[in-house]
C-alpha cells in the first residue's frame, strides 16, 4: 500500500511466425509493461519492422478520423457499442472506402457551396462600398487613356488630388470610406503614391452593367440561393451523421488497436526468425503471465529472469535500460481517489513510499478541520458525492473527492466539537453578547441537553474568546508535528529501502533530530514563558534533551550537505511547525465572518435579538429579506471555504509535508492494454 507493487523482468523469445498471435495475448493480460529495445543493446538482434497490416490499418484510421471530424463525431459522441467480429467484417470488406465516397461527395459539395458564399459576400462588401457614389458598374473600365483607382481611404485625399482627375469622395468612418480618382494614364503612379499616404486600399469592382444597386440585389438574391443549397447539405450531413456515426466510432476504436499492435514491433528486438521481448511484471503474477503465454502460443518461451528489489545497488548492477522499473501503484477504491494530488508532483519511484495513503488521510481532515461547520459540509458532501459519481474530468473528480470526504470530516467537527451549522451554535448562551443559537431560533429548550452528550468541546460554544483560539492554537501546532513527524519519518524509511539503515540515518536522521529538538525546545519555551504552566525545574531537563537533539542532528546534517545546511533545517523546522497555525486561521475567519454576516442579517435586517428578554415583534417581510441575504452571504463564506480550505489543505501537503520525502520522477506502469468503449468483444459476449 505504502511502496509501489513488486516488479519482476521477463523476457519472451519466439519465432516470428508466432509474433501477431504473441501481441494479442500480451494485450489480452494487460498487465505487461514493454521495456523499449534500443539499437545494438544485443548483439546480432535489430528493432523489428511493422507488421504488414499496418499501412493499411494506418491509412484506414486516417481516413475515418478525417470522416468523424467532417460529420463532427468526436468521443461524446453516444454510440451504440458493436460486436469486434461485425466492425472487422464491415473493415475487411471495403465499408471505410465506400463510407468515405459517400461522406466526400457531400462535404465537397459544402466546401464548393461555402467558396461560393465567401466570393458572394466579397463582391457584396465592394458593391455596398461603391453604392455610396453616383457611379455606375460600366463607368469604371472601358477607357483607353483614362484609368479608374478604385478603393478604400483612411483619410480624405481631395485637397491633395483635386486637380489631377475627376474624383468622387465618400467619407465614413463607422463603415469606411470608398473613393474613386479618373486620372490620365501617365498620372496613375503619382495619383497612387498621393494616395498612399492617405491609407489608399484598392478594391476590386465586380464585373457587370447597370447601376450599383441592380447588381447588389443580384448578389443578394445569390446568397439568399446558396443559403438554401447549403441548408439542404446540411441536412444531408445530419443524415450521415446518424447513419455512419456508430460504426466510425467503433471502427476508429478498432482500427487505433490493430495500428498499436501493429508497430509494436519496432519497440522489440529481432533477428530474421526469432523476436526478444523484454517487459516488467507484477512479481505476485510473473508465473501465471508465464505459464498464460506459453499455454496460449506454441513456438514460445518465457523466462523470469528476476524479481527487482528495491535497493539503488541492485538497480545500477543492470543495464541501463533495465535500471528504471516503472511504478505501478497500488491502492484501494477510496485511497485511489487521491492519486491525483500525487501525480501532479511526479509519478513516486519504485522504491519509495507513494505518499497517496498519506494524502488520504490528511488532506480531507485539514479540510474539514478549517471548514468545521455542518451547514457548509452537507452541501459539499451532495456535491462531492455528485461529482465522483458523474464527472469523468480528472480534474474535477480531484475536485469532487475533496469535497466528499473533506465535507464529511467537516460535519464530523462540526458537529462534535464545535456543535455549529452555518456560523450558529446549536447551544449556548444567550444575552451576553451577539451569538445567535439554533435552539433559540428554532425555540427547542432540549436541544441543551441533547448536544451535551455529543460535543467534545463541552458547553462553552457561543464564545470565542482568547482562551479557545489559544486551545486551537495549540492544537493545530500539535497537528502539524504529528503530521512532519511522520514526513521525516518515511524520508529516513525511503533511504532505508534503497540504500540501508546506516545510510538513511545518516542522510536523513539529522533533519529528524534537528525538528525534534526545535520541538522539544519551542515545548519548554512556550509552556513557561507564555503559557505559564511549565515551572523552571521541569523546563531545563526538556530544553537540554532538545538541544542535546539538535546539536546531534547539526553534525549528521552538516556531514552530509554542509555547515549551511544546519541553519535552513532549524529555521525550516520552525517555520514548517508555525505553517500549520493556518488551520486555526482560516477556520477562525471562516467564524468571524459567519459571526458578523448572522448580526447583520438576522440581527440589523431581520430585527431578530438574541436575548430572549429583549426579544420583541419582528417584520414578516424584513424577515424575508433578512433570510435573503443570510443565504446569499453564507453561500459566499461556502464558496471561500473551497478556495481556502482545499488550497491550504493541499498546499500543507505538498510544501510543508512531501517536500520532506518525496523525490518523485518515477516511470508510470503502462502495460499493455486498450480499453474497448464502442466494441464488443465476442468472448465476452459468449461469457455473458
Amino acid at each position: 500500500m505504502f511502496l509501489p507493487e513488486s516488479m519482476s523482468r521477463i523476457v519472451i523469445v519466439g519465432a516470428n511466425s508466432c509474433i501477431d498471435e504473441t501481441i494479442e495475448v500480451l494485450y489480452s493480460i494487460e498487465n505487461v509493461h514493454l521495456i523499449d529495445h534500443t539499437v545494438d543493446a544485443d548483439e546480432g538482434f535489430t528493432l523489428g519492422t511493422p507488421r504488414p497490416y499496418s499501412p493499411k490499418t494506418a491509412e484506414r484510421l486516417l481516413k475515418v478520423r478525417g470522416m468523424e471530424k467532417d460529420l463532427g463525431i468526436n468521443k461524446h459522441t453516444k454510440t451504440q457499442q458493436i460486436l469486434e467480429s461485425e466492425i472487422r467484417s464491415q473493415i475487411s470488406s471495403d465499408s471505410v472506402e465506400s463510407i468515405e465516397d459517400e461522406v466526400k461527395a457531400v462535404i465537397d459539395k459544402r466546401n464548393d457551396l461555402n467558396q461560393r458564399i465567401t466570393e458572394l459576400n466579397a463582391k457584396k462588401k465592394n458593391l455596398e462600398l461603391l453604392a455610396r457614389l453616383p457611379i455606375d458598374i460600366d463607368q469604371y473600365s472601358g477607357y483607353k487613356s483614362i484609368v479608374a483607382l478604385i478603393g478604400t481611404v483612411e483619410s480624405d485625399p481631395t485637397a491633395a488630388v483635386a486637380d489631377m482627375g475627376e474624383l468622387f469622395v465618400s467619407m465614413d468612418k463607422k463603415n469606411g470610406s470608398v473613393v474613386a480618382l479618373f486620372v490620365k494614364n501617365e498620372d496613375r503612379t503619382k495619383a497612387q503614391n498621393i494616395l498612399s499616404e492617405h491609407g489608399f486600399t484598392e478594391i476590386t469592382v465586380p464585373e457587370g452593367s447597370g447601376t450599383v444597386q441592380s447588381n447588389l440585389a443580384i448578389i443578394t438574391g445569390e446568397l439568399e440561393v446558396v443559403a438554401k443549397e447549403i441548408e439542404a447539405v446540411e441536412k444531408e450531413i445530419e443524415v450521415l451523421f446518424e447513419k455512419h456515426k456508430h460504426f466510425l466510432r467503433a471502427c476508429d476504436e478498432e482500427l487505433t488497436v490493430d495500428s498499436e499492435k501493429g508497430t509494436l514491433p519496432v519497440r522489440i528486438a529481432s533477428t530474421k526468425y526469432t523476436f526478444v521481448m523484454d517487459a516488467w511484471v507484477p512479481t505476485y503474477e510473473a508465473g501465471d503471465i508465464k505459464n498464460t503465454i506459453e499455454s496460449k502460443v506454441g513456438k514460445v518461451y518465457v523466462s523470469i529472469e528476476e524479481n527487482r528489489g528495491r535497493t539503488v545497488e541492485e538497480s545500477e548492477k543492470q543495464e541501463e535500460r533495465f535500471q528504471t522499473v516503472p511504478t505501478k501503484m497500488k491502492h484501494g477504491k477510496v485511497t485511489k481517489l487521491f492519486e491525483y494530488p500525487t501525480l501532479m508532483m511526479s509519478v513516486p519511484k519504485y522504491n519509495e513510499v507513494d505518499p497517496t495513503v498519506l494524502i488520504s488521510i490528511f488532506l480531507p481532515l485539514f479540510f474539514g478541520f478549517m471548514v468545521g461547520d455542518c451547514g457548509y459540509a452537507i452541501p459539499f458532501i451532495i456535491l462531492g458525492a455528485y461529482g465522483l459519481k458523474f464527472a469523468k474530468n480528472p480534474d474535477w473528480r480531484a475536485i469532487a473527492t475533496v469535497l466528499f470526504f473533506g465535507g464529511i470530516w467537516a460535519f464530523i467537527f462540526g458537529f462534535f466539537f464545535f456543535g455549529e451549522a452555518l456560523g450558529m451554535h446549536f447551544v449556548g448562551p444567550q444575552g451576553e453578547s451577539v451569538t445567535y443559537t439554533w435552539a433559540y431560533l428554532l425555540h427547542l429548550d432540549n436541544l441543551e441537553n441533547f448536544f451535551g452528550a455529543f460535543l467534545i468541546n463541552g458547553h462553552g460554544v457561543g464564545k470565542i474568546d482568547s482562551e479557545y483560539v489559544g486551545m486551537l492554537l495549540r492544537l493545530s501546532v500539535y497537528v502539524g508535528v504529528v503530521h512532519l513527524a511522520i514526513g521525516y519519518l518515511v524520508a529516513i524509511y525511503n533511504k532505508t529501502v534503497q540504500h540501508g539503515f546506516a545510510h538513511g540515518f545518516k542522510e536523513k536522521g539529522g533533519p529528524f533530530l534537528i525538528f525534534c529538538g526545535v520541538v522539544l525546545v519551542g515545548y519548554a519555551l512556550g509552556f513557561n514563558m507564555i503559557m505559564k504552566t511549565l515551572s523552571g525545574e521541569d523546563m531545563i531537563p526538556i530544553m537540554g534533551v532538545g538541544i542535546v537533539l539538535i546539536v546531534i542532528g547539526a553534525i549528521l546534517v552538516m556531514k552530509t550537505e554542509g555547515a549551511m545546511s544546519i541553519l535552513i533545517e532549524t529555521v525550516d523546522a520552525f517555520g514548517n511547525i508555525l505553517s500549520y497555525t493556518r488551520l486555526v486561521a482560516i477556520g477562525m475567519s471562516k467564524a468571524g465572518m459567519a459571526l458578523a454576516f448572522n448580526y447583520i442579517a438576522l440581527g440589523m435586517i431581520a430585527g431578530i435579538n438574541p436575548d430572549p428578554a429583549q426579544a420583541g415583534e419582528v417584520s414578516v417581510i424584513m424577515v424575508i429579506i433578512g433570510l435573503l441575504i443570510f443565504a446569499f452571504l453564507h453561500l459566499m463564506i461556502w464558496t471561500l471555504a473551497i478556495l481556502s480550505g482545499g488550497l491550504h489543505a493541499l498546499r500543507l501537503q505538498l510544501v510543508e509535508f512531501m517536500i520532506k520525502f518525496y523525490e518523485g520522477e518515477g516511470t508510470m506502469f503502462t502495460p499493455l492494454r486498450f480499453k474497448h468503449i464502442k466494441t464488443i468483444s465476442d468472448i465476452s459476449t459468449k461469457e455473458a
